[in-house]
């Protein structure tokens, strides 16, 4: 063993003095074979040395036993990481609170969504671990989820949805239910969850089924209902008028003649002048019924009588003065005196209603001048459906024409723009009036619509006949076949 006494020896001396021992081995190398052999033989027992003490270190700290104080500090560790993972993902993922019958709207945590990924509806931005709403499929801050209507936050349980809009209940109401323009009352709805309403075709405006019924009155001229809280006017032979209606009203005679000289020229431009001077008065209502009584071969048309051309000699008592308007809206310090009219021709006057709008007022006298016309022209024996036919389009085309040069832009009809030629007097008369009020377009077309759909034998089927005539003959060949043949000629195809 002494060589491996030698071995470790050297191998303590050569760690401390590695560069010297590496000059000694230089310079002393050995001489002899034996020599040589014993120095491999040291230098591989130093170098196997030292291996094994390298294995021997690593294995005696892999296999170092862990003291009792290491495995307690190891599992207070644990048990303190175990803590602060709960901790953690209780912060990120908590529980929804309890929903009651009551239902509170506001829910103070998020359900099974991290905070990050609640985003408000309304201003996109991150929720938070607040407040909240869940509606419509998406969540909210209590501030933004608002009304459409009014725009205040919806802090109520229930609430509306339309279009996909939010709104209070009473706002929804208020917007979408509809009102009773009568009442004002919402219209209920019946025992299908359904809300019948009536609504006219042109005015628009919505009212209760049972206010047909319940003797609300209505215009003398639209035909709208009265509100509640707009009461209409009252005339004195007990007809309403409404205000916007008032606003053109024609109330006396005298007011009334610039539109009388109108229609006359209107009358001009189709070649159809009217050779004598017809006095045209307007009259109330009870006086144009009991001169309608008086001549011979009038035609009634339903129970309202509102023109009349007059070929007996009678004595009239006519509107010499405008009434104003009194206590109760009533009408009142009308002024009537008697007129007698005299014949000096087929025909004696032209009465027509007073207290109506301008273009009714209009369309009436068109259709009376155009009884002048015929009897004046020798037109005899015509039946009710033919004259009063004829009439009625006579009265068509003056408002088709009145509509037509106020509005400066729209086109006439076919029929219109081929049997309309007037002249440039008759069309500077009606063009300075300028422009018509939305309201005065609304009631031109509801007057057309009125004339279009009388359900009259006479007035409406007669209107219908004599149009299509006008239109496939025009009027001066229909005129002359009903003067031949008392008829309206025939439309074939």
């Amino acid at each position: 063993m002494g060589w491996l006494a030698k071995v470790l020896k050297g191998s303590g001396h050569k760690g401390q003095h590695h560069g010297k021992n590496q000059d000694r081995i230089c310079d002393e190398a050995p001489h002899s074979e034996d020599e040589l052999k014993e120095q491999l033989d040291i230098d591989h027992a130093i170098a196997l040395s030292l291996s094994e003490q390298d294995q021997k270190g690593k294995k005696s700290i892999d296999k170092e036993p862990q003291s009792e104080e290491y495995k307690q500090l190891a599992r207070a560790q644990t048990k303190e990481d175990e803590q602060l993972a709960k901790a953690l993902q209780e912060s990120m993922y908590m529980e929804s609170p309890p929903r009651w019958e009551t239902e509170n709207i506001f829910q103070p945590y998020p359900f099974n969504f991290p905070s990050e990924y609640r985003i408000c509806a309304l201003c996109n931005t991150e929720i938070g671990r607040g407040e909240f709403l869940t509606r419509m499929g998406a969540d909210w801050h209590p501030e933004c989820f608002r009304c459409h209507a009014c725009n205040l936050p919806i802090t109520d349980g229930e609430f509306s949805i339309s279009d996909y809009r939010s709104y209070h209940k009473l706002c929804y109401k208020e917007q979408r239910h509809p009102r009773c323009e009568v009442c004002k009352n919402f219209i209920p709805a019946n025992s299908e969850g359904l809300i019948p309403y009536r609504e006219h075709r042109f005015w628009k405006n919505k009212y209760c089924p049972s206010h047909e019924h319940d003797g609300t009155p209505r215009c003398c001229s639209c035909e709208r209902m009265e509100p509640r809280d707009t009461r209409h006017l009252l005339l004195d032979d007990g007809r309403k008028l409404c205000l916007e209606c008032l606003d053109s009203a024609i109330m006396d005679t005298q007011e009334c003649q610039p539109l009388y000289l109108e229609i006359q020229e209107f009358y001009e431009g189709l070649n159809m002048k009217v050779e004598q001077q017809v006095p045209m008065l307007l009259v109330e209502r009870q006086a144009l019924n009991e001169a309608m009584e008086g001549e011979k071969n009038g035609t009634h048309h339903l129970s309202e009588i509102r023109g009349l051309c007059l070929s007996e000699v009678q004595t009239v008592p006519t509107i010499s003065r405008r009434p104003r308007i009194g206590a109760n809206h009533q009408f009142i310090d009308m002024k009537t005196e008697p007129r007698r009219l005299i014949r000096r021709c087929e025909v004696t006057a032209i009465l027509v209603l007073y207290g109506l709008p301008r273009l009714l007022t209009g369309v009436i006298l068109a259709h009376e001048m155009m009884h002048a016309w015929l009897r004046l022209k020798g037109y005899r024996n015509l039946s009710p459906e033919v004259e009063e036919g004829i009439c009625q389009v006579l009265a068509y085309m003056w408002l088709e024409s009145e509509l037509y040069t106020a509005s400066g832009s729209d086109v006439l009809s076919s029929t219109s723009s081929s049997s309309l030629s007037l002249s440039s007097s008759s069309s500077s008369g009606t063009s300075k009036r300028g422009k018509r009020s939305e309201f005065e377009k609304i009631c031109g077309a509801f007057l057309k619509h009125h004339i279009e759909s009388d359900a009259s034998p006479a007035y409406g089927d007669g209107f219908r006949t004599g149009w299509q005539a006008v239109d496939k003959y025009g009027l001066k060949d229909t005129l002359n076949h009903i003067r031949l043949t008392k008829s309206f000629p025939e439309v074939v195809g």
